[in-house]
């Protein structure tokens, strides 16, 4: 039909600007996250809507953090990685998918919140769980993922070893706590949220070890079936982000990824982050919800086994403690 039109007007029609394409995001993070970003992703969408004019939809993968960490190395196009461990993150730099100076680009390490390891025990706490100690303690059934595919499982060992060491303790006494430990781990699960379906609904286990957060959205989801036990003694369990550099180049998504990212550190990304039982970063939201968070003398993965990578190589690769514990079981 444009040969009926006069030519100035097909050439007004050539030169109209192209509306901008939607863009997709997809945040690979791990199995607990589910439920936070649901809230925080459409209200991420509507902050850059407006502040920007443009459409952002986010979609999400979830699993078993090092689980994700291996799809993403393997090929799922992931424009973003919200982890619970850095060596998750530090696996797609070796791939060249993330640059090394990913833990400057964002604050706190590139951690917007953090968390610990707690202790999800039946209602009345039967068995008496208060400390890491007592999870070693014969016929006490401990559900806990696997540390080789789960950050939730890797926490664990370590936060059972470390408040060992802090405690008083030397190498030895945290290789039986935690030796026995698992002894009394009746199914490793791939994942958190597994092992979270394991405890409640199964109803396998006395105690199931996870994340603050998750436990405390069990309690909501369940009521009173279940109580919350918090050591004396814990590890802080830090949420690392990152760009997937190659990925975002590649599929022209970097300013919306750093956004989304960024997002997290906003003080209404740090008010959803706080509403789902993670600690937030921002001082004033901390404050505004200090009763979800008691008090807990918490130590860092640096601290007490002074790095990521040396825990990593020392614990879980393989041939290492975690393996020698495990397969004496």
């Amino acid at each position: 039909m444009y040969r009926f039109l006069p030519l100035i007007l097909i050439g007004l029609f050539l030169h109209l600007p192209a509306q901008a394409a939607d863009k997709v995001l997809l945040n690979a993070s791990y199995d607990v996250t589910r439920e936070l970003f649901k809230d925080i992703n459409p209200a991420f969408s509507a902050s850059w809507k407006a502040s920007t004019g443009d459409t952002v939809t986010v979609n999400q993968s979830h699993g078993g953090s090092s689980k994700q960490a291996r799809s993403v190395a393997d090929g799922l196009d992931a424009s973003v990685v919200t982890m619970n461990q850095a060596p998750d993150i530090d696996i797609l730099v070796e791939r060249g998918l993330v640059t090394q100076d990913w833990r400057q680009r964002f604050p706190h390490h590139a951690s917007p919140f953090y968390s610990t390891m707690v202790f999800l025990v039946r209602k009345g706490n039967p068995k008496q769980l208060a400390n890491w100690s007592d999870l070693a303690r014969p016929g006490i059934k401990v559900i806990v993922p696997h540390p080789k595919t789960s950050g939730n499982g890797r926490y664990t060992f370590l936060a059972a070893w470390g408040a060992t060491i802090r405690a008083g303790g030397g190498d030895a006494q945290a290789r039986e706590t935690v030796t026995k430990i698992f002894k009394n781990v009746p199914v490793l699960d791939a994942g958190g949220r597994g092992a979270t379906t394991t405890f409640t609904q199964r109803g396998i286990g006395d105690v199931l070890v996870t994340f603050e957060n998750e436990v405390q959205l069990v309690r909501r989801e369940f009521g009173d079936n279940f109580d919350v036990v918090y050591p004396p003694i814990s590890i802080l369990a830090e949420s690392p982000v990152a760009v997937v550099d190659k990925v975002v180049d590649r599929l022209d998504l970097r300013k919306p990824a750093v956004g989304y990212l960024n997002f997290l550190y906003s003080e209404a990304g740090q008010e959803i982050i706080a509403k789902h039982f993670l600690r937030p970063r921002s001082e004033s939201v901390a404050r505004k919800y200090a009763a979800n968070f008691p008090a807990i003398r918490l130590f860092t993965v640096e601290e007490v086994f002074g790095s990521w990578k040396l825990a990593q190589s020392r614990f879980f690769d393989d041939g290492g403690e975690f393996d020698r514990i495990y397969q004496s079981k």
